[in-house]
């Protein structure tokens, strides 16, 4: 299974650094940044399954990052890393959309464990990290490490982002795929120009499952894409 991807914003340089390594040697993969806008900036180029904020930080404190970012996104997992205890920032935190929020000094053993937590909450609302390599749907077999697609018109091998946007269709099936999401994990950037290539891969993936009615590539205008598999009898 793939590693899940924990963002860290945290300006103390020696927790900072102890969080790193401690959640990179439990397993997850960490970006860490020293300060908010760095934070924003971290979030709007890669897609995280959870996210650690401090509140207090130079350029832009944690509550103004988790504002920011709850414009778009309100499932990312947020935890509040704070030394102020007061009840009004508590419940400040909640009504930003944390998910948590843990008082300076803590223990590393309860952070985990309140990550952990969340995590399996939330483990649903993220298929992508799943393992699954091999695919059937419909007339269709799709064999990602192969970069194969086998249907009842013979085989086709797929580039690597062919492969990559199938794949993340197919984890999705019969379910959204946000277009932010799919430009995040294969592009690593949602900007206009990687946007555009991806609906030319779009295009390509739909002409290849022509080959089956049943099958279809539909829009979600403003949104993004869903792989159906009851295409004729929506119709």
């Amino acid at each position: 299974m793939a590693k899940y991807k924990l963002l860290v914003v945290e300006d103390d340089p020696n927790l900072g650094q102890i969080l790193n390594e401690y959640l990179s040697l439990k397993g997850y993969e960490t970006t860490l940044c020293r300060d908010g806008e760095e934070g924003v900036a971290a979030f709007k180029r890669d897609q995280y399954n959870l996210c650690l904020f401090d509140v207090m930080l130079p350029k832009k404190d944690g509550f103004s990052m988790a504002k920011e970012i709850r414009k778009d996104d309100k499932e990312t997992p947020i935890i509040f890393l704070t030394a102020k205890s007061m009840k009004a920032d508590t419940i400040e935190g909640f009504k930003i959309g944390a998910d948590d929020y843990i008082t300076k000094p803590f223990s590393m053993e309860e952070l985990l464990l309140r990550i952990q937590a969340i995590l399996r909450r939330t483990a649903d609302k993220n298929p992508q990290f799943s393992d699954q390599k091999v695919f059937d749907f419909g007339s269709f077999h799709f064999d990602f490490d192969k970069q194969l697609l086998e249907g009842p018109e013979g085989e086709t091998k797929l580039t690597s982002k062919e492969s990559e946007l199938l794949r993340l269709l197919c984890l999705h099936i019969n379910q959204p795929l946000d277009r932010s999401v799919a430009l995040k994990i294969i592009w690593r950037d949602d900007s206009y120009f990687n946007a555009r290539s991806m609906d030319v891969y779009i295009a390509k993936l739909r002409k290849l499952l022509k080959q089956d009615e049943n099958i279809q590539i539909i829009t979600l205008h403003g949104s993004g894409f869903k792989l159906i598999t009851d295409a004729k009898s929506s119709e």
